[in-house]
């Protein structure tokens, strides 16, 4: 299942980490008064206590607080920052989708893959491969195919050699992604009309042979199937506030025994954005962030997103607006303080998180919702 929600804060000077606005790194300092001394005490103070979402995520046993990279992001200048410092899972946005990695049939395109995945191993990041089977973002030679023996040769190929070239470095696969309607029933496309379900038993079978350590996620808004070796669940957030049956959609993953993870987070306001608006969608934030805090299964959250600038909601929706944590000038917005405050006032002691083999489901385990 997934889940699509899709500036410093005028209110909260005191949560402002001071240290990222004035510079810390001279090497020469001369005390001219005592209240220079003090302002740089509470500086010093400041960076020295400063804890990015993804350490504040570690610190309650989670595994991280991500967000999609890409390789137009890695050189933005106001995103790149925010995501080197608060960040630590980064799922591509594009260039690891199949119409960018094999546009055409056999010829593999890897320059921008392989740039996210530098990237990602030079500043100490993780990296979520997004996504393998999908409808949507397939070349034209792959929608054309008409026979069985043929797409499953290709869906075989095509995952063998993208797992395969990233083989233990990648932390988790979206082995498939969106495969149902909202009415549970699965979407058309060229997978299910040539393959039916057992397309999606192909993909996680050669997913896992691919590379047995990865974890493999299918990312859907939600599920009711049965199949070999999924090890884990991502419910994704894209839809408009109010966000409050998300905790319980989120415990129903969890009976499962999988892992869950909240991926692709961004939570639009309605048009005119105003500061009402902002205000609940700060709560939103804050109710989500505790939703995973507070399920031992949950490991992580993964924002769709820095900047509203940069945010797929406004061309694709133009209803809405404003769905993510800055704004866009790369200022903190009180969403952010939600899920800073969330963080803040979760349970210092970190929760014990629940780790799922991927034998104790074997072949035909059953990952079936109640």
């Amino acid at each position: 299942m997934e889940t699509h929600w899709s500036s410093i804060s005028p209110s909260s000077f005191l949560s402002f980490p001071l240290s990222r606005l004035i510079p810390v790194s001279s090497p020469t300092v001369v005390m001219k008064s005592p209240v220079t001394a003090l302002s740089l005490l509470v500086v010093c103070v400041a960076e020295a206590s400063y804890a990015s979402f993804n350490e504040q995520m570690a610190a309650k046993g989670k595994l991280y607080f991500g967000n999609i990279v890409d390789t137009n992001t890695i050189v933005e200048n106001g995103a790149v920052e925010i995501l080197k410092t608060e960040f630590g899972m980064f799922t591509p946005e594009y260039s690891w989708k199949w119409a960018f990695i094999q546009p055409n049939q056999g010829e593999f395109k890897f320059e921008d893959s392989d740039k996210v995945m530098e990237w990602a191993a030079e500043n100490g990041k993780q990296i979520r491969g997004h996504t393998l089977v999908w409808h949507q973002n397939i070349p034209g030679w792959v929608d054309a195919i008409t026979d069985q023996a043929t797409l499953t040769q290709v869906v075989r190929d095509h995952i063998n050699t993208v797992v395969g070239r990233y083989q233990g470095r990648v932390y988790a696969w979206d082995v498939v992604n969106e495969v149902f309607n909202d009415d549970g029933t699965f979407r058309a496309s060229v997978f299910y009309r040539l393959l039916g379900e057992e397309f999606i038993d192909l993909a996680f079978q050669t997913a896992q042979a691919a590379d047995p350590k990865a974890k493999l996620y299918i990312n859907e808004y939600g599920m009711d199937y049965a199949g070999p070796k999924i090890d884990a669940m991502a419910t994704r957030s894209r839809i408009p506030t109010p966000k409050s049956q998300l905790p319980a959609q989120l415990k129903r993953l969890a009976s499962t025994g999988l892992e869950v993870a909240i991926t692709e987070l961004d939570i639009r306001v309605k048009r005119p954005v105003d500061d009402e608006k902002l205000a609940q969608q700060k709560q939103e934030y804050e109710l989500v962030t505790r939703a995973c805090l507070d399920l031992p299964s949950c490991v992580g959250i993964t924002m769709w997103g820095v900047s509203d600038k940069d945010s797929w909601i406004p061309s694709t929706l133009p209803d809405f607006d404003a769905p993510l944590l800055w704004d866009s000038g790369f200022g903190r917005k009180v969403a952010y303080q939600g899920v800073d405050e969330a963080l803040q006032m979760a349970a210092s002691a970190p929760a014990k998180r629940a780790h799922h083999a991927r034998s104790s489901h074997g072949k035909h385990g059953k990952n079936r919702l109640p």
